[in-house]
C-alpha cells in the first residue's frame, strides 16, 4: 500500500504549519512540517512519546527545564518523553523544521502559565 498525503490538506488553518497524523495514513508516527517566523513556536507543552526535531532552515531556540539551547540547519535535537518543552523561531531566516512524534497520533498537553514558569519553558 502507498498513499500520498498532500501538505495542502495537512495545513493548520490558514498557516504554514502542516500537521501529519500517521494513524489515519497506515504510519506509525505523526509529525508537525513548522514553518514559523522569528519569534513563532510553541507554548510550553509535553508529550508522552519522545519528539524528534530535524532542523530543515533557520534557527530554534528551545527550553526545557534543564535550560535552553540553539539548533540550526541540519541538527537533530531528541526530547524524552514527558519533558516540558517549548521553542521559537529566532534570527532573520524562517524556521523550516520537521517534528517527528513516535505515535500514530499527536498527544500534546499544554502547561498552564505557573506549570511553565515552575518548569522554566517560558518565553
Amino acid at each position: 500500500m502507498v498513499v500520498i498525503a498532500k501538505e495542502d490538506d495537512l495545513r493548520i488553518g490558514s498557516g504554514r504549519t502542516a500537521r501529519f497524523e500517521g494513524g489515519a495514513y497506515g504510519s506509525g508516527v505523526s509529525f508537525f512540517h513548522v514553518h514559523n517566523t522569528e519569534g513563532q513556536g510553541p507554548d510550553a507543552h509535553v508529550h508522552p512519546y519522545s519528539e524528534t526535531w530535524v532542523v530543515l532552515a533557520g534557527q530554534a531556540l528551545f527550553r526545557t527545564a534543564d535550560g535552553e539551547g540553539l539548533a540550526g540547519q541540519g541538527d537533530v535535537v531528541v526530547v524524552g518523553a514527558g519533558t516540558a518543552h517549548a521553542f521559537r523561531a529566532v534570527g532573520p531566516e524562517p524556521l523550516r523544521m520537521m517534528c517527528i512524534h513516535a505515535s500514530p497520533r499527536i498527544e500534546q498537553d499544554f502547561l498552564d502559565d505557573d506549570a511553565a514558569a515552575e518548569a522554566g519553558v517560558t518565553f
